[in-house]
């Protein structure tokens, strides 16, 4: 049964990294290998993949349709350029680095990472021309937010569709993943980069595409909106140690623990604060809404991708059992989480396929109660931030923005998303210690 597994995730690797299939068209393919080869009729195979797309998007797929619209208008809109302007302004050009970091926690939360990249990498890049700083410098803490919000905070994909997969709770993941991302986030990024204060920027600078001070929203409304479903998740799950007494007051605040109740309101919010507010028709925010739909269309593939060869994993029972033998390894259940995601990732090289594909294989964990959830969401998202290198998007786009050789890009963003996935991983073990 072993070898059957681990000849399928080697082909699924392959056909990937490799080949360079459609991880969704690859999932689909040997999840029904990995079915026939674990004895599972096949005639039961198409049943099985439907049942584990269905089950892994049932929560997760409203959660992302509506964090790409959010995250669309937050962009289209200018929200994301007036916050990132306005943080610079506030820190001041001996501290754009700091800058750079706020700028990518607050952007990253309702952005997907790609977006964030695009949007504010080219912002970075003419900012540290006009200010004669590294362009490296200030990009780093940026991007490692970025990374880092990625990774670890719902609705971002993998967080997303993990939380239901382990029985986890979202705004307790995000409350640890909060936790966890703050200290990661100061390290992996303005202490890191500290190194490379005088590193050579770009010849060729990209310039950033901005809108005139005119078409910008204002700067509480832009902030405000952005860090909406944040405040609000946070807010409900704290609730229950604040107003314990009150009753009424938190059956009021029940739904507001729901992601996609969150979600959809923030959606609604922003129709009106950045969209019909800014002199948008209705139709028109509907329009870019519907672009982000697109945009996410991809994802979602994979995800339910992931979910099918999830199922076939669970059904043939290797699941169960490879959950029970891992446990009699003298290694802590969520290290062992991050290995497999972190062996994944350095495979495959994309951090969603590879958060989503040790799910599959450690899922049983969190339902045998060795483990918190929450905490192990995590720990899948540290290990699947680790050690980007040649085959993952993200290390090109940097190295062709920035310009660098790949020497420099191994030891600046390689070094930077493995610091990231390291630190990740101590924080989790260190909350699941105090907690």
């Amino acid at each position: 049964m072993l070898s059957v597994v681990l000849g399928s995730l080697l082909v699924l690797i392959l056909l990937i990294a490799a080949a360079k299939w459609h991880p969704f068209i690859a999932f689909l393919l040997v999840s029904l290998v990995a079915g026939w080869g674990l004895g599972i009729p096949l005639g039961n195979l198409p049943g099985l993949l439907e049942k584990g797309m269905g089950s892994t998007l049932g929560s997760a797929a409203p959660v992302l349709f509506l964090g790409a619209m959010f995250g669309k208008l937050v962009a289209i809109s200018g929200a994301a350029q007036r916050i990132a302007t306005g943080l610079i302004s506030f820190f001041g050009r001996d501290q754009l680095h700091w800058a750079f970091l706020l700028t990518g926690f607050v952007i990253g939360l309702p952005l997907f990472y790609n977006a964030g990249f695009v949007l504010l990498v080219p912002l970075v890049l003419t900012i540290a021309y006009q200010y004669r700083l590294s362009a490296v410098f200030v990009g780093i803490p940026l991007l490692a937010a970025l990374s880092i919000t990625h990774g670890f905070l719902p609705p971002h994909p993998a967080p997303t569709a993990l939380i239901p997969q382990f029985g986890a709770d979202t705004g307790r993941t995000l409350l640890y993943g909060l936790v966890i991302a703050v200290p990661v986030a100061v390290l992996s990024g303005p202490v890191f980069a500290q190194r490379f204060r005088h590193f050579p920027s770009p010849s060729a600078l990209f310039q950033a595409s901005t809108l005139e001070e005119g078409q910008l929203p204002g700067q509480w409304f832009s902030l405000g909106t952005a860090l909406f479903p944040v405040f609000i998740l946070s807010f409900a799950a704290f609730s229950p140690w604040f107003f314990s007494e009150s009753i009424l007051f938190l059956e009021l605040l029940s739904p507001f623990k729901d992601t996609t109740v969150v979600m959809l309101l923030a959606v609604l919010l922003a129709a009106y604060t950045l969209g019909v507010r800014q002199g948008r028709r209705m139709a028109e925010v509907m329009d870019i809404y519907g672009e982000g739909v697109k945009d996410i269309a991809g994802i979602v593939l994979i995800i339910a991708g992931a979910g099918a060869l999830k199922q076939v994993l669970v059904e043939s029972g290797f699941s169960n059992s490879l959950a029970v033998s891992l446990q009699q390894l003298p290694v802590p259940p969520l290290v062992l989480a991050w290995l497999v995601a972190t062996v994944i990732r350095i495979a495959v090289g994309s951090a969603t396929v590879a958060g989503l594909t040790a799910a599959g294989l450690v899922a049983p964990m969190a339902g045998l109660g060795v483990v918190d959830p929450n905490l192990l969401v995590l720990a899948i998202g540290a290990g699947s931030l680790m050690c980007s290198h040649v085959n993952d998007s993200g290390f090109w786009m940097f190295k062709a923005y920035f310009n660098l050789s790949l020497r420099d890009t191994f030891r600046t963003w390689t070094l930077m998303e493995t610091l990231v996935g390291v630190l990740g991983l101590l924080g989790v073990l260190l909350l699941d210690y105090l907690l």
